[in-house]
């Protein structure tokens, strides 16, 4: 399986218009802090490319991937940054004549349905709830404390033959045992932190920050660690001294499960 990271950014993505920071600013001159609003394309051999998550840089993510059409994706939730580039696919599908199909939890869809309830001439909308088949990859997703911002969910991957297993958990905070039970041993975790430390309180917080993101990790052993949705906190010029096996997600990153 070979995941593609289409965008890294949080809600804001980076630069964020309103602002003058040494990070934004070099965003604008350089690009090396660019970031698009969190997305990855996953491959599989004899499978169909399956996007997840599909927020309002849709369309400059397939621009800058040469990828002129995506038949099917799985949401997370359903905030604009998860799902603002839903309606710019839906015409891109109505021009090509297609039909694209949709995997949430039911809960995820009907708040899809009340925000664009014309996405379904387009869209086969389908619950994974229950999880689904990716060629041999099991994928199942489980809900997720999004702190502030209610609820997420995150995906769960595991291979029917080999036992490999890696997870994508973007949105997140405080996570109880039960929601941290599917990250234990994981080839992979890809985390979402939007800060390096966010230092506001707690109950106006919706993401992990990096240092709570290497608690995490340090709880649930992964082999390795991706951190995404960053914001303009993070800046790619520093050096954070994070740990062998964890890194920052970076646009157009390719990592082979």
């Amino acid at each position: 399986m070979r995941i593609t990271f289409l965008g890294n950014g949080d809600s804001m993505g980076t630069p964020r218009v309103y602002c003058e920071c040494a990070v934004c600013g070099e965003a604008r001159i350089s690009g090396g802090n660019i970031r698009l609003r969190s997305s990855i394309l996953i491959e599989e051999e004899g499978q169909q490319p399956l996007l997840l998550d599909c927020g309002p840089d849709w369309r400059k993510q397939m621009e800058n991937s040469g990828i002129r059409e995506i038949g099917q994706a799985l949401l997370t939730h359903a905030h604009f940054d998860h799902i603002g580039g839903l309606t710019e696919w839906a015409d891109a599908c109505r021009w090509t004549e297609s039909v694209a199909r949709v995997y949430a939890p039911d809960e995820v869809l009907n708040e899809v349905r009340l925000r664009f309830p014309w996405l379904e001439k387009q869209f086969k909308m389908s619950s994974n709830d229950k999880g689904l088949d990716y060629g041999d990859w099991r994928i199942t997703p489980w809900k997720v404390n999004h702190g502030k911002n209610g609820y997420s969910y995150a995906y769960h991957f595991e291979h029917a033959l080999r036992g490999v297993k890696w997870a994508y958990c973007s949105d997140a905070i405080q996570l109880t045992d039960r929601q941290k039970a599917p990250l234990s041993m994981l080839e992979l975790l890809v985390l979402g932190t939007s800060f390096v430390e966010e230092n506001f309180p707690m109950d106006t917080r919706s993401v992990y920050d990096m240092k709570e993101g290497l608690l995490l990790a340090e709880e649930c052993l992964p082999a390795k660690v991706l951190f995404t949705h960053l914001s303009h906190d993070v800046d790619v010029r520093e050096d954070y001294g994070l740990p062998a096996g964890i890194a920052l997600a970076a646009t157009g990153m390719r990592v082979d499960i």
